[in-house]
């Protein structure tokens, strides 16, 4: 390739990742409006995960750097590097969709559990902290780093909030507004609102299944498609004569701009599947954005 279609090349890349950024931009959700917290301390079982994350991300810079210099197309590259990121990635997202449903029924099992342990008369503090013993593995690690903060001596309604913020939903903010309440009112009811709770919950479970039974479909097309384009590039690459026109330097931006079609489109398609968060209506204000178990000050009681 010379100088000219070398720099076309690159202009192509650019181009690739412009209209990436542009089609995250108009397919990301919207940012919340109001302040969220930082997530908590990155779990034992999320390293791994981590790790395998860095070293796709060096395969993928292998991989560009790989097709880069053998084929001399510098937009063949980029799209290879992003294409080892990000088809697993949109794989799982097509394929998710059940995550959010299993947390809230497990919310709903240790909603009705707590319950019940405060109906045989423990008390709020002692019963949150025990309850980390048998919490569904969903919210394990929610509910392992608010009973933390309350041995720590957190005052409740702080270490309450901060569990909101880290379950991050709305029918958690339900579940820690019948907390609070208890904690400020010490009153005998707290056992009976949770119960009626845990069967709201439980209604609730049954609805987002059936949204997402619906959701199924969409989510299998895009999943397919997606199979099919990757399928259809690859075939493509091996005739050479097929992709001929491709490697001067118009063809590199006439390549780059079809890529990012295509990226565009499947990232639409994601949001599509993807279903809305509800709003939240507790915020920690008071305790900011602070993760540690131990708090600057507890002030007196």
């Amino acid at each position: 390739m010379s100088g000219a279609g070398l720099l076309a090349g690159v202009c192509g890349a650019l181009l690739v990742a412009g209209l990436l950024l542009s089609a995250y931009a108009l397919t990301a959700p919207e940012s919340p409006a109001r302040p969220r917290r930082k997530p908590p301390p990155m779990a034992q079982g999320d390293r791994p995960a981590a790790r395998r994350q860095r070293a796709l991300w060096a395969a993928a810079a292998v991989a560009a750097a790989a097709v880069w210099l053998a084929s001399g197309w510098p937009v063949g590259g980029v799209l290879v590097g992003l294409a080892v990121v990000g088809v697993p990635w949109l794989l799982a997202q097509f394929a998710a969709g059940n995550a959010a449903v299993e947390r809230l029924e497990a919310l709903q099992e240790w909603v009705r559990r707590t319950s019940d342990v405060l109906a045989a008369g423990g008390g709020l503090e002692q019963t949150l902290i025990r309850s980390a013993r048998t919490a569904p593995a969903p919210i394990q690690v929610e509910v392992d780093t608010l009973a933390a903060r309350l041995q720590a001596r957190w005052p409740t309604s702080r270490a309450l909030l901060a569990f909101a913020d880290d379950l991050d939903d709305a029918a958690g903010d339900l579940v820690v507004g019948a907390l609070l309440l208890g904690a400020e009112l010490r009153g005998p009811g707290l056992a009976r609102v949770l119960t009626e709770l845990a069967g709201s919950l439980s209604e609730e479970v049954t609805m987002r299944r059936k949204v997402e039974a619906d959701r199924a479909k969409p989510r299998a097309n895009a999943r397919w498609l997606l199979l099919i384009t990757v399928a259809a590039a690859g075939l493509a690459a091996l005739n050479g004569d097929y992709l001929a026109p491709y490697g001067t330097g118009l063809g590199q931006l006439v390549l780059a701009a079809i890529a990012g079609l295509m990226v565009a489109c499947l990232l639409w398609m994601r949001r599509l599947t993807v279903a809305v968060p509800s709003t939240r209506f507790l915020v920690d204000r008071d305790g900011g954005r602070r993760n540690s178990l131990e708090p600057k000050e507890v002030p007196a009681r």
